[in-house]
């Protein structure tokens, strides 16, 4: 190569149109130049640096756009790369390399997750020209953020939420609406904060109607939040409408969600039952207690004959059998009386193979109290609302 070669607007011009899209190494190939002269001439063109020349940004600045933050976390790497695959390249300048992320990517993987990010955060144009449902996403954001606050909570606020809890009448979503946090939030403060209180459950007789389920599902498609969704059908807690998303859809992860609904009406691409995903439900789960409990009696009657004494050891399980593994009560040299235990609410003495903390007779007992309890607060939910 000639030293000192003049530039040629030949050459200029494919610098420009390549900066920060080809390595510098790879430039400087193409037009026979070494590294050195490339950057000089970059720089008196006034180019910029390498990363900010090309239709992408670097994931540590895209990142604190989005967020609206001041400081880089890596916890982006892991909740957007490693789980919702999030489209990141690496790029090499020189012998330094740095992780970018092309614009338009961004874009298709942003509106496919438009639940999880808080636009409301993320500047106006901060990132340049924007699709035409940001807008709308940002605004339904801010007004999600006015309803529910994510900063920490006060004192003054801990010691609303015990008031409101001791008063027990009010729902997840009055109390919610009083203190502008999410039922999640408000049930993980009263864990936090050790309280033995919970809102009292909404009243059983209100059933979802065909319109409520149609304006959940347009209501997902636009990326509401669920709180959004259950004011909009009539004032149900975020709790509700979680269940009935879950119930139909085995997830309550809206992005999901909308991934299946597609443009199609509430139902629309819902997954097929299993039995893991039925089996919490009340219809399921009793009939198939029954089944368990009659299949046990079948089967201690008929297998466990050789275990004569299991009745009275305390090392015989109702569902795993022997917990010594021993093949008869005959030879076994590990036989063990039941302990008998004490109940803290009478202090009697009773017999059972399961660590207990009260006795049969208490249990039933607090049983009832909480069935007459759950009675009176529903008959006074109905009162008002009368």
């Amino acid at each position: 190569m000639a030293g000192g070669r003049l530039w040629t607007a030949e050459e200029e011009a494919y610098l420009t149109e390549k900066w920060g899209t080809l390595s510098i190494p790879a430039i400087a190939k193409k037009l026979n130049r070494t590294v050195h002269a490339i950057k000089n001439r970059a720089s008196r063109l006034h180019l910029g640096p390498v990363l900010m020349g090309g239709d992408y940004v670097t994931f540590n600045q895209l990142a604190l756009a989005v967020t609206g933050g001041s400081k880089y976390h890596s916890y982006q790497m892991k909740s957007w790369v490693e789980n919702r695959g999030f489209p990141v390249h690496t790029k090499k300048v020189i012998d330094n390399s740095f992780l970018i992320v092309y614009l338009d990517e961004f874009w298709t993987w942003a509106e496919q997750h438009r639940g999880f990010i808080d636009f409301s955060k993320m500047e106006s144009l901060a990132l340049g020209a924007e699709p035409d449902w940001v807008a709308q996403q940002r605004r339904i954001d801010a007004i999600s953020y006015a309803n529910q606050r994510k900063d920490p909570w006060t004192q003054q606020e801990d010691q609303r939420l015990a008031y409101l809890l001791k008063q027990h009448k009010y729902t997840y979503a009055e109390v919610s609406r009083e203190l502008r946090r999410s039922a999640g939030a408000i049930q993980r403060r009263c864990r936090d904060l050790g309280l033995k209180e919970r809102p009292v459950r909404e009243s059983p007789h209100n059933p979802w109607s065909d319109e409520d389920l149609q304006l959940m599902a347009d209501m997902i498609r636009q990326g509401c939040s669920y709180t959004m969704i259950g004011d909009a059908c009539g004032g149900r807690s975020e709790k509700a409408v979680r269940g009935v998303v879950f119930n139909k859809y085995h997830t309550e992860n809206a992005d999901k969600v909308r991934a299946m609904l597609g443009d199609g009406p509430w139902g629309t691409g819902a997954p097929e039952p299993t039995v893991k995903s039925e089996k919490h439900k009340e219809t399921v789960r009793k009939p198939m207690a029954r089944l368990c409990g009659l299949l046990l009696t079948l089967r201690n009657s008929m297998d466990f004959g050789e275990y004569w004494q299991k009745d009275m050891c305390q090392h015989w399980n109702a569902v795993r059998g022997c917990t010594m593994h021993r093949t008869d009560c005959d030879s076994c040299t590990k036989f063990q009386r039941i302990r008998p235990q004490y109940c803290r609410a009478c202090g009697g003495e009773f017999l059972e193979q399961t660590e207990q903390t009260y006795c049969p007779k208490c249990r039933a007992m607090r049983k009832k109290q909480a069935q007459r309890k759950y009675a009176i607060l529903n008959r006074r939910q109905e009162r008002r609302a009368v």
